[in-house]
């Protein structure tokens, strides 16, 4: 079964929609495929297909000539259907609710969000995947001491200098970001690995080298953070789960490694491909 389709069946029943939040929006919702723009929409609505963060789903009546819809082919046993969206010689698996579909998503297509070349609110382009409106990212100037150790072996100290910038983020423990200053270079090695954020953009990576073991990915930063993110630009933060840290002499506890939990959650119950 496609991953649309194991959507589906997660999402609705022939009674309806079930348990989801949804939210209508008034923004310019734009998808471009193979040069073209397949929808145009500013009835399109925010759901919540897990807990973490929400897609975008559009009228059928705001995709343009450039889209075609073959034949709609039933999802076994709910009252969806499944498509495939052609745009010149590239097409797309697409998520069709029937207008007659007791939901408020009645008439409305889900497209997986990868699936497009490009997606727009307004004229700006959305990365990673939306923004949750009721999600928040405050940054703060912070005074705290902050030390960090591997293995016994000190990584970063704040000492007296300070420097430290606080970032707290919506349902995420708070995160210490350290001047570069702070931190002994000679332990630490570029990595390869980058991710993204829609709120704070694309981070780079640092393993650490201790006593001839290596322990990857153990540090992020942000060379060039979106703007409501700027504060941190350049500056380093310890995954929590992957060293010891302390802050104002209190050695914070290990945590979860909250974003691989939530992908693994949100891949394992949807079969969603979307990406922190």
């Amino acid at each position: 079964m496609s991953p649309l389709a194991e959507l589906a069946k997660k999402m609705f029943s022939h009674s309806g929609a079930e348990n989801l939040r949804i939210l209508d929006t008034e923004k310019r919702i734009r998808g471009i495929l193979a040069g073209k723009v397949v929808f145009d929409s500013t009835k399109a609505k925010l759901v919540w297909e897990h807990k973490y963060f929400p897609q975008y789903w559009i009228p059928r009546s705001s995709f343009s000539e450039f889209a075609t819809f073959p034949d709609d082919e039933a999802v076994s046993g709910i009252d969806s259907s499944s498509a495939t969206i052609s745009v010149s010689n590239r097409s797309i698996p697409a998520l069709i609710v029937p207008s007659s579909f007791k939901s408020e998503l009645a008439g409305y297509v889900k497209i997986e969000f990868k699936a497009l070349d490009q997606w727009l609110e307004e004229q700006s382009h959305i990365i990673y995947h939306p923004k949750d409106p009721f999600h928040r990212v405050d940054v703060l100037s912070s005074g705290r001491h902050v030390k960090i150790e591997i293995d016994g072996v000190r990584i970063a100290d704040t000492g007296s200098d300070g420097g430290v910038m606080s970032l707290w983020e919506t349902n995420l423990p708070p995160r210490w970001y350290l001047p570069r200053t702070a931190v002994n270079w000679e332990y630490l090695q570029e990595s390869q690995t980058h991710t993204g954020c829609p709120y704070k953009g694309e981070a780079s990576y640092y393993h650490a080298m201790i006593n001839g073991k290596k322990y990857e990915d153990v540090v992020w930063w942000y060379k060039f953070p979106l703007l409501e993110s700027t504060l941190i630009q350049g500056m380093l933060c310890f995954y929590p789960d992957k060293v010891d840290m302390w802050v104002d002499g209190e050695k914070k506890r290990k945590e979860a490694d909250i974003a691989a939990r939530a992908k693994k959650e949100i891949e394992g119950s949807s079969q969603a491909k979307d990406a922190q």
